[in-house]
């Protein structure tokens, strides 16, 4: 049995407690929280300076491109980052399983107790029955020619089965409205039979895509049609987020949305990766645009970062935005949780068991501010 306290307690589902108390079993189950360190005895308590919150949820990342930290250039835009990523096949599997590892010991290390983890490979699935954090997996699928579609869309089904077999959350994810047709999205669309299944989709990343489907024109347009694309891909679609019109009513994670406007707005969830938006685009989205109850935060990959951490990305979204502390931390943890149904996850509500986490990073003065 614990008892924990800092100078600010962030339960999140209710609103944060100044030197409030957690209690915790030695599982680390929550118990009960307690709004005054005197109403607990006081030679249990473990008094620490700072901020505890739950565990962070890193909504959307590609663990399995770990091995590729360094090799795309910084702000050199998403077409440059694509030739990077298909650098991806050259490295040996015991290079590739090593950056996993490493990827995944700093993930832990930064707080992080859940991932959304994008997958094109059973790669990352031995470190994954490891069990040190809990991943909902999303097969990644591509699919631009309308004579391959079945051969790709078997492909996922299989990935997704053995991801299934192992224990895995799993479900089957388009890559990006511009990287699928709206054939192949139908046959995904139809692979959900449960409520709580998330569909997870690449969304806005760039302008280019805004001007693939709005105007017909653009290095997307010029790239598709350089590679025979079918052209079904823009010509049936007026903005990036029509696609969501060939979907069921499905529970869907938007990710990036670097160049959403306000009128692209729905009611799904958003994921935001803003160092990678930098790393790649040198830009980030409009948070003034978002509903903050359905904001995620992710890393994206150590292809487009410098690192694993929320609490990096949550400083860049600070820096940006007006959101005060309460907000930032729920978009590290609940709205994550929430999205990807880890229900034990996201919160410091009784019953549950979402990992601690000591922010001392932020000073009081900041504390006080944001508050």
């Amino acid at each position: 049995m614990r008892f924990l306290t800092a100078d600010y307690l962030y339960p999140l589902h209710i609103t944060p407690i100044k030197e409030g108390v957690l209690q915790l079993s030695d599982g680390g189950k929550i118990i009960a929280i307690f709004n005054n360190r005197c109403e607990v005895p006081q030679e249990k308590l473990e008094v620490f300076e700072g901020i505890l919150c739950p565990g962070f949820v890193n909504a959307h990342c590609h663990l399995e491109l770990s091995h590729l930290l360094g090799i795309a250039e910084e702000g050199k835009g998403f077409l440059n980052f694509i030739g990077a990523v298909q650098q991806r096949d050259r490295f040996s599997e015991q290079d590739i399983q090593k950056a996993i590892e490493k990827a995944e010991k700093q993930m832990i290390k930064n707080g992080i107790v859940a991932v959304g983890d994008i997958c094109n490979t059973t790669d990352t699935l031995f470190q994954k029955q490891k069990g040190n954090l809990q991943y909902y997996n999303f097969i990644e699928t591509f699919g631009v020619y309308e004579n391959k579609i079945d051969v790709v869309f078997s492909r996922a089904m299989g990935l997704r089965k053995e991801f299934r077999i192992a224990g895995q959350k799993a479900t089957i994810a388009p890559h990006a409205p511009y990287s699928v047709s709206p054939v192949l999205m139908r046959k995904i669309a139809n692979t959900f039979d449960e409520k709580d299944e998330l569909l997870t989709i690449h969304n806005q990343e760039t302008k280019q895509e805004n001007e693939l489907f709005e105007n017909k024109v653009g290095a997307f347009f010029d790239w598709l049609n350089s590679i025979s694309a079918s052209s079904f891909i823009w010509n049936s679609r007026n903005k990036s987020i029509d696609i969501l019109a060939e979907l069921k009513n499905q529970k869907i994670l938007l990710v990036h949305n670097t160049f959403t406007k306000k009128e692209d707005i729905t009611t799904n969830y958003y994921c935001t990766c803003p160092k990678a938006n930098l790393y790649i685009e040198n830009t980030i989205p409009d948070y003034s645009i978002f509903d903050v109850d359905k904001l995620c935060v992710g890393t994206d990959s150590l292809a487009s970062n410098d690192s694993l951490s929320i609490l990096e990305e949550l400083k860049v979204i600070q820096e940006s935005s007006d959101f005060d502390m309460n907000t930032l931390l729920k978009i590290a943890c609940k709205n994550g949780a929430e999205a990807l149904g880890f229900s034990i996850l996201g919160t410091f509500e009784k019953g549950k068991i979402p990992g601690v986490n000591l922010i001392t990073s932020f000073t009081k003065s900041e504390i006080a501010k944001l508050i």
